[in-house]
């Protein structure tokens, strides 16, 4: 047998071949919507998958506005932050937030799917969400993705 076909591939960041791509969130479920740019972040859907590089591809978010969610999650599921003084614990819930920042839904659920070390934070900078149909990565010649 011909040993040298099996030699396993480990990319980095020279040979990781990073695209552009568009994600229509109208009508899609926040959950489903956000596994999926998350595993496109990653880069688990190529070949070339290793797990300690940044191999994924970078992802366009738009009409994040019109995100849905299931069930009674919308007046019931609570979203929690601290300002950073004594007492300063607050919540949301998502129709407050996709009434003011519509964005921040879908990158609090898909940050919340990347790892948490200092590659996650690094992945997470390949996220670009957009509350409108517009976006200014139009240089970037995304594809568009159906989800």
């Amino acid at each position: 047998m011909d040993t040298l076909s099996y030699k396993t591939i480990s990319a980095n960041k020279n040979t990781v071949n990073k695209e552009w791509v568009v994600i229509d969130a109208k009508g899609a479920v926040l959950g489903r919507l956000a596994s999926q740019i998350a595993m496109i972040i990653r880069g688990k859907h190529k070949p070339s998958f290793t797990p300690h590089v940044d191999c994924g591809d970078n992802v366009i978010v738009i009409n994040a506005d019109k995100v849905k969610l299931t069930g009674n999650k919308m007046t019931d599921k609570i979203y929690v932050r601290h300002t950073g003084y004594p007492g300063g614990q607050r919540f949301q819930t998502p129709r407050e937030l996709l009434s003011k920042h519509p964005e921040r839904v879908i990158e609090k659920a898909v940050k919340g799917m990347l790892p948490k070390n200092r590659l996650g934070r690094r992945l997470f900078t390949n996220l670009h969400v957009y509350a409108g149909a517009e976006h200014p990565h139009v240089a970037q010649q995304p594809k568009e993705v159906k989800l």
